[in-house]
């Protein structure tokens, strides 16, 4: 292609990008006086903190303190968010000296350096979810969907439950990178009833081992109702999901203080009046008690009157949708709670308690949803289903109207909506499966907008814009249809320090060609850029393919091992 022609690409390049972003074009034109100063004084690679100041700034000299929250928001993060504290504390401190309610360079970096390696995986789109905002809308249209079902009766065997409102709906999730999103009424208390049985039996192989739990308990799903009076061949409950098998589960464990952590510190309450209520319509699960009494189903010396009590407790346990969301991102995330990173579960409690959960965990209805959901639940008869996607997400959905079976029924519908949309089934992922959206990856036209973003910057000399990218991991040498790097464009654009930022800050190759053989020193001899040649010319002389890959890996090593 003539040269003569490659204003009009480029231009035509512009027409495609503002066609294709949703968002106010990333590019602000060449960095200010001041920000070329500051650049020149930190150097092509600034520090984390630099970095993270320039990917929210866009070229500004300041960040009021609302643009930096609802930045942080967008990420999927909360100001609230215990690893966050530091900052927190440190940015309410740093806005009582400022006048305007922003924040310069070295403010900024005052108050984010104590938690730098989090805020950094955040806007470099490390986490689980990378685009976040837009899977919460796909979220937010699942929730209005399931909105808009009216069948089910609320539970009034428990005469407590009878008073919540059938209209009530809500879902959060919280994903293993401490990802939060809430819809509907998330933060009325509701008892948790059957959901806490995977923990509780969870609590008890943690503490117990696997071993001793099952001797007094199965691992098959029964095939009959939850509270049945009915044991298996051993004379044992068939799991910990249905009610005698919890009850045995409840005489080996010490709950309250697990249950704490499980949530990270969020609310965990008590309803005295669920607990009373429990106890007094509670004639079947005594019958189930004395029952195994009677089979010796207990450890030795168990008080079986005292451990119902404790069951009618556990199931009176008070929770949010917020915290059982983080419950459920605990199980998720192997036993690590995500917003406090303790070490509560071990992994065989968290692997034996997500199996059980698949098998035995939605009552009669278990086969069906492990068959058209395929992922780890449990539900209870105040219209919760604790929801797992392993080593993604932890979801809580509650609407107190049940089906025939005893589960919630938006709930239902809200997961089998979930997984038709997304590729979360346990079996989603075998090769050649039928399309479904992966939030974890960036799609084909993110890959798109990608290359002409990167391109764009280049083009118009936005360094900033080029820093925000690199430190968001983007392939800094991906070509466009002609098979033109952002070298080539920074080149033939006489953008010295886009190239050396290129060269320097993210080791790419300085002699790729295009599809007619020219390389970026070719372009800026052509158009007269002498200090451009004289950059690329030092690299010239000391490229070696091999040398350049190496660097370029230790330098991805030397900013992962930072974070």
């Amino acid at each position: 292609m003539p040269r003569s022609q490659i204003s009009r690409k480029l231009v035509k390049l512009t027409r495609q990008l503002q066609m294709l972003q949703q968002s106010p074009p990333l590019a602000r034109g060449a960095p200010s006086g001041t920000e070329a100063s500051l650049q020149r004084k930190a150097g092509i690679l600034p520090s984390l903190e630099d970095l993270l100041f320039y990917t929210i700034a866009e070229g500004q000299e300041k960040i009021p303190a609302h643009k930096f929250t609802t930045a942080l928001k967008s990420t999927g993060l909360r100001t609230g968010d215990p690893r966050l504290k530091e900052c927190m504390e440190m940015l309410k401190v740093t806005l009582k000296t400022t006048s305007d309610g922003a924040l310069d360079r070295h403010l900024f970096k005052k108050c984010v350096q104590s938690n730098i390696v989090l805020l950094t995986q955040a806007f470099r789109k490390k986490f689980v979810i990378p685009d976040f905002q837009s899977f919460c809308g796909h979220i937010d249209d699942l929730y209005e969907n399931a909105k808009n079902l009216s069948g089910g009766q609320v539970a009034d065997y428990i005469p407590q439950l009878a008073r919540f409102s059938p209209d009530l709906w809500s879902v959060a999730l919280c994903t293993v990178d401490g990802q939060r999103h809430t819809v509907g009424d998330t933060k009325v208390p509701f008892c948790l009833q059957s959901c806490v049985k995977p923990l509780k039996y969870a609590i008890a192989v943690h503490d117990h081992g696997t071993e001793y739990v099952h001797r007094f308990i199965g691992k098959e799903p029964s095939g009959l109702r939850f509270n049945k009076l009915f044991l298996n061949e051993d004379d044992k409950p068939h799991n910990p999901m249905v009610n005698a098998g919890a009850i045995v589960c409840t005489s080996l464990i010490k709950v309250m203080n697990f249950m704490n952590k499980l949530a990270g510190n969020e609310y965990v309450g008590f309803s005295n009046a669920t607990f009373q209520s429990e106890r007094e319509s509670g004639d079947r699960n005594f019958a189930i008690g004395y029952y195994l009494k009677e089979k010796k189903c207990f450890p030795e010396g168990t008080d079986m009157t005292s451990i119902l009590d404790f069951y009618f407790q556990l199931c009176s346990i008070e929770v949010t949708c917020e915290s059982a969301s983080v419950m459920a991102a605990t199980l998720a995330n192997g036993g690590f709670c995500p917003i406090t990173g303790e070490r509560v579960l071990s992994p065989e409690a968290v692997r034996n308690t997500l199996s059980l959960m698949h098998s035995c965990g939605m009552y009669d209805f278990s086969g069906q949803f492990a068959f058209h959901v395929g992922l780890p639940a449990k539900s209870g008869v105040a219209g919760g289903i604790l929801l797992v996607v392993p080593n993604v997400m932890g979801i809580m959905c509650w609407s107190p109207p049940l089906d025939k079976l005893g589960n919630s029924v938006r709930g239902i519908q809200f997961c089998t909506d979930l997984v038709s949309l997304f590729n979360f089934h346990n079996y989603d992922n075998l090769r050649h499966f039928a399309k479904k959206h992966d939030p974890r990856r960036e799609g084909g036209d993110q890959r798109v907008k990608s290359v002409i973003n990167l391109l764009f910057a280049a083009y118009t000399g936005d360094v900033s814009a080029l820093r925000r990218f690199a430190l968001s991991s983007m392939d800094m040498e991906q070509r466009d249809y002609d098979s033109r790097t952002a070298l080539h464009v920074a080149a033939a654009e006489g953008h010295a320090e886009v190239v050396r930022f290129l060269l320097e800050a993210c080791k790419v190759n300085p002699v790729p060609k295009d599809r007619w053989g020219n390389t970026p020193m070719d372009e800026a001899v052509h158009f007269g850029h002498h200090d451009v040649v004289t950059i690329l010319k030092d690299y010239h002389n000391q490229y070696s393919p091999q040398d350049t890959a190496v660097e370029k890996q230790s330098a991805e090593k030397n900013l992962d091992g930072m974070l």
